[in-house]
Formats: C-alpha cells, structure tokens, sequence
C-alpha cells in the first residue's frame, strides 16, 4: 500500500465524551489527547465519512484505542479574533467582508463567536448559532489602540477549549504585538495546552517583521492548523475559504494518554486501515502534563 508521509496532530485538554445522536460530545472531565485530522486521496481531494475503526493512533509507538470519534458532519465551535487596531484602517473594509463571507460558509449547526483586539482584547459576539447576529458584531469593529495579539491569542483559546466538540481559531493580524502583558513563548506554551487548532492570516506590517511571521507559523503548526501570508487584500477571501473547506472535513479522535513525565514530547502517528493512496494532515505530538 502507497501512503503519502503522513504528518501528526495530537495535545491535551480535560475532556471525555459521551454518545450523543449523530455523534460523540466531548465532556471536561478527565484527561485525553484530541486529535484533528484531515485526510485526502492522492488528488487531494478529501475523504469523508471514514468510520472510527478506519483509524488507529500510536502513541509513541504504543496503539491507543480511541475513546471519541467526530467525522467531518458534526458541528463546529470556531472563534475569530480579528485585529483592530488603528493600523487596519485601510485594511478593515475588505478583510470584514471576507469575514461575512467565511460566516456564510459555515453551516447551520455550526457555532461562531467573534472577537476583536487592540490594546486588549473583547467579545464582539459569543457563541452563537445566528451567523447574521455574528455578521453584524463583524461589521460594528472599528480600527483604534495599540496591539495585544498574544494576550488576545490566549484569552480566546482558554474560552473555546472548555466547548464541547470540534474547535477552531482564526486570528487575523497585520501588526507586531507591542501591547500584550503575555510574551509570544508564553502565549504559543497556553495555546499548545489548549490544544485548539489556530489558523493565522497575517498582512501589512507583519509581513515586514520575520520574527512575528516565525511566531504565527509556529502558534499554527503546535496546535494543528495554517499560517498565512496575505500579500494582497484581494486574497483574503480565497485564504478564508481554504480555512472553511478544511474545517468542514476535519475528524476529531480522542484517546486517553499513556502516563509519562510531565513535559515530555509524545510522538502521535495517525494512520489508516483498509485505505490506500492518502495522506492525513495533522501536527506531531504534544507534551505530557
């Protein structure tokens, strides 16, 4: 059987799951490690509706049985953390039509909250499954202040992990952070326990600043989602709608770890039975606490 080099996606939060019509809950009570993946055939194209014993999770190298599984139908709670400080003047019109448009896409029983950061960071609309009242917290954003990123990244990752089921976060930025109480390492080491994928789109300023690019594509790839460069506003739909497609087909395995060290790195290999020609995109491991 060919298989495309897999990658690996795995890290910790307090949840269990309990059976639920159409699906698995998960439920903050005990520890386990949630893993997102998506997985494509050799034209890339996704595969969904894959069965939970289609997948089989080692722990450095040691099988886990997977106590939860979501496929790609069941809903989603995903946060979005826009940037308003004074510097997306310009900016805003565009990337808050890109929003009402990535809005759209999610489906009816999908869960959106918005929230927006400058010198600190506030909720513009909470979890909420009426996506016009989501739309409307979008286009009330002005853009003034200084910039919090990392405490914003924080903030909204430690709110999100304690929902129930699939997570996301899309941050978008076009500024170096000079506002936040939290450092960059401290922030990427919360977001790593939250264990909520984060996509990041970062334009503008950013785009000039190297080690803020390295901090996002490392806060992307620790948690299992993308980072991105907008060169061009007139991409930012496009980039919107490649984070919504992946999100629709996004599986969810849970299993309980292994005991081990605290702190040490668990290397997580995701694979398929009974299925050639694929790869999974997912992140590599975590670390044990």
């Amino acid at each position: 059987m060919k298989r495309w080099i897999p990658l690996i996606l795995g890290f910790m939060i307090c949840a269990t799951a309990q059976a639920q019509p159409g699906g698995f809950v998960f439920r903050a009570e005990s520890r386990m490690v949630e893993v997102y993946a998506t997985v494509l055939d050799r034209r890339g194209h996704y595969l969904d509706d894959l069965p939970r014993d289609a997948f089989r999770v080692l722990d450095n190298g040691s099988a886990q049985p997977i106590v939860s599984f979501e496929n790609s139908a069941t809903e989603l709670s995903c946060a979005i953390l826009l940037d308003t400080t004074g510097s997306m003047a310009a900016a805003l019109p565009k990337v808050k039509n890109a929003i009402h448009r990535l809005i759209d896409e999610f489906r009816e029983n999908d869960w959106v909250a918005v929230y927006g950061f400058s010198a600190g960071v506030e909720t513009l609309q909470e979890f909420t499954r009426d996506h016009l009242a989501a739309k409307r917290a979008v286009s009330r954003t002005r853009a003034e202040g200084n910039t919090a990123l990392f405490d914003a990244v924080s903030r909204v990752a430690s709110d999100i992990s304690s929902r129930n089921g699939k997570k996301a976060i899309i941050v978008f930025t076009d500024g170096e952070d000079n506002a936040s109480v939290l450092n960059a390492q401290r922030a990427i080491e919360r977001a790593k326990k939250m264990g909520v994928p984060l996509y990041t789109a970062a334009e503008g300023d950013a785009l000039r600043r190297p080690e803020l690019l390295s901090q996002l594509k490392e806060l992307a790839q620790l948690t299992g989602g993308k980072a991105y460069v907008v060169k061009n506003l007139s991409n930012v739909s496009s980039i919107f709608d490649d984070i919504s497609e992946e999100l629709r087909h996004t599986y969810l395995l849970a299993y309980k770890p292994p005991e081990a060290p605290s702190g040490d790195w668990r290397q997580i290999q995701l694979s398929l039975n009974g299925v050639s020609e694929y790869k999974i995109q997912a992140k590599a491991g975590y670390f044990s606490y």
